[in-house]
């Protein structure tokens, strides 16, 4: 439920914060007062997009922040998770959007940055409009048709199907694929086969390549290795070199080990010195010999290196890129001998797919029609208690042009508010007060089983009279049992038999209209008095007896 809404800046707004209560919510006010307000502030967080037109004008940016909280967050959190944005603490969701004058705008999830794509996302989870201001979301054949589905607790037939037409859809995929990539002309084939055989004369191992890249790093500079070895082994063994200056030395420290034959260990040591230095010279002698002994050692060396550096170049910087490359072409190669009967085979697939995904989705279509008859039913009895009562509702299964991912069926809700008048698609002959509604009826019909927890509804009793105002505002009260309400009402039989009651009023007794939003629900004579304001007067005693009625009936 939305617990908590704040608005800074917003057209005729300077500031205002406000707390809702769960239930049905009624927000009144003066014709002109700046009840839409409060409504484009939802719908920014729902993810409309904004036009610099709404900051208030004096101000460099408007700000709208809301904090929402869900007993059960899984849903958000998945979707949060999908969006990488930071995922609800204790149930909470924390939405903020900024859109200033001059800068870039500015939208935050949880404290994540967050696009408008992804606040979009998140507010068909947890909000749903209905009213002249926002998108006539009843209009589309894919609201009508999740609305049929969910009133025929279609879900496992849904599934089944979905299962069966992904099936479906991805072996076509793999036959198009195979048909277009796999099979290659003779030309490709050679190419193919003949870069095969050059990576098959590489070995591709990490130890390998390893030894590879040293040793021909060693070839590319054995005159280099070779000089310097052969200095170094003369610097040990030379006349004046470290070995005989050593070999010196270590006959000295033997005269001392005879003086004194406790520094016989140090003795040893010296001459184990020198004969390390003797093992070090005949190393970098074979080290210089080894490099010159092999002259011609660096053509195959080379070949080997330009081959193993060419197929790095063609297809990836790693072994491991390399090894999965030839592996690839070792299968398009081998698949060529078969590519027929694989098709072939894939065919046969796709049929058998085909016909499972026909009779899931003919399955499908049973459930549909038997809801379409029970809700059409149902829908048109709350729609007669709306104010139409001559109106005729009812739901046509229509086909698909074929198996889509919602089946091959579809559906079109049809709407006649007059008697005597034939039933049009509801796009084409419902008004939008109408429009809210027909989608209030649903709405009850569906409050059980509908998850959107947010629901706004604005001009749902225009062109209503008192009567029927009050069975509009019965059936808001049925709905907020399992969703949140919001209702944007001009009418007392309305606003009197919500929980909570909120006014807009636009002060313009100063320099410049000022808008603020108030909670009354807590104040009895206040609410008293506004509901004879929406009578007529607030003055008169048979308005504010009248009030005092309404309030005690709702």
């Amino acid at each position: 439920m939305l617990q908590s809404l704040r608005i800074q800046n917003l057209a005729l707004l300077d500031s205002v914060s406000v707390d809702f209560e769960p239930g049905f919510a009624a927000v009144t006010g003066e014709t002109g007062a700046g009840k839409s307000i409060l409504i484009g502030a939802l719908s920014l967080l729902a993810g409309e997009r904004a036009d610099k037109a709404v900051i208030r004008q004096g101000a460099a940016a408007c700000e709208v922040e809301a904090s929402l909280h869900f007993a059960d967050p899984r849903r958000v959190d998945a979707l949060l998770a999908e969006l990488d944005l930071p995922p609800c603490e204790d149930g909470l969701l924390l939405l903020k959007r900024s859109v200033p004058r001059e800068r870039a705008p500015k939208i935050t999830v949880n404290g994540g940055l967050a696009t408008l794509a992804s606040l979009q996302r998140l507010g068909e989870l947890w909000i749903d409009f209905h009213g002249p201001s926002e998108p006539r979301r009843l209009l589309r054949e894919s609201c009508q048709l999740e609305l049929l589905d969910l009133y025929g607790r279609a879900g496992p037939a849904l599934e089944t199907y979905g299962t069966h037409y992904r099936q479906w859809c991805e072996l076509q995929a793999e036959s198009e694929r195979m048909a277009s990539e796999a099979r290659l002309s003779p030309d490709e084939l050679a190419f193919t086969e003949a870069q095969l055989a050059k990576l098959d004369r590489i070995e591709l191992t990490e130890e390998a390549v390893a030894t590879l890249e040293r040793d021909f790093q060693r070839m590319s500079r054995a005159q280099e290795i070779a000089e310097l070895a052969s200095a170094l082994e003369a610097g040990l063994t030379g006349d004046e070199g470290a070995g005989a200056l050593v070999a010196s030395l270590v006959r000295e420290a033997r005269k001392l080990e005879s003086a004194d034959p406790s520094s016989k260990e140090l003795a040893d040591r010296m001459a184990a010195v020198s004969t390390e230095i003797t093992d070090l010279a005949a190393e970098f002698s074979s080290l210089g010999r080894e490099l010159q002994a092999d002259p011609e050692g660096m053509g195959p060396l080379e070949e080997r290196m330009n081959a193993w550096l060419e197929a790095r170049r063609r297809h990836g910087p790693d072994v491991r890129s390399v090894a999965a490359a030839r592996e690839a072409m070792r299968k398009r190669v081998a698949m060529q001998g078969d590519i027929e009967g694989t098709l072939a085979r894939l065919d046969r697939q796709i049929e058998a797919a085909a016909r499972e995904a026909r009779k899931s989705a003919a399955a499908l279509r049973v459930v549909r029609e038997k809801a379409a008859k029970e809700l059409s039913k149902v829908a048109a009895a709350g729609i007669a208690e709306l104010g139409f009562s001559k109106a005729e509702f009812r739901i046509a299964i229509t086909d698909a042009p074929g198996l889509g991912p919602s089946g091959d069926t579809s559906c079109e809700f049809l709407f006649s508010p007059n008697v005597g008048e034939a039933p049009l698609p509801l796009g084409r002959i419902a008004s939008s007060g109408e429009l809210a509604r027909v989608m209030l009826a649903l709405k009850a019909v569906l409050a059980d089983l509908d998850n959107v927890p947010v629901l706004v509804f604005d001009e749902v009793d225009a062109n209503v009279g008192g009567e029927v105002g009050s069975v509009v505002g019965e059936r808001m009260a049925e709905v907020a049992r399992r969703h949140q309400v919001l209702c944007v009402t001009h009418l007392p039989q309305v606003a009197a038999q919500a929980a909570s009651h909120y006014v807009v009023h636009k002060d313009q007794s100063g320099d410049r209209a000022v808008v603020t939003i108030e909670p009354i629900h807590g104040d009895r004579r206040r609410r008293v008095a506004e509901l004879a304001r929406m009578l007529g007067d607030r003055n008169a005693k048979s308005a504010l007896a009248h009030a005092e009625k309404l309030l005690r009936a709702g």
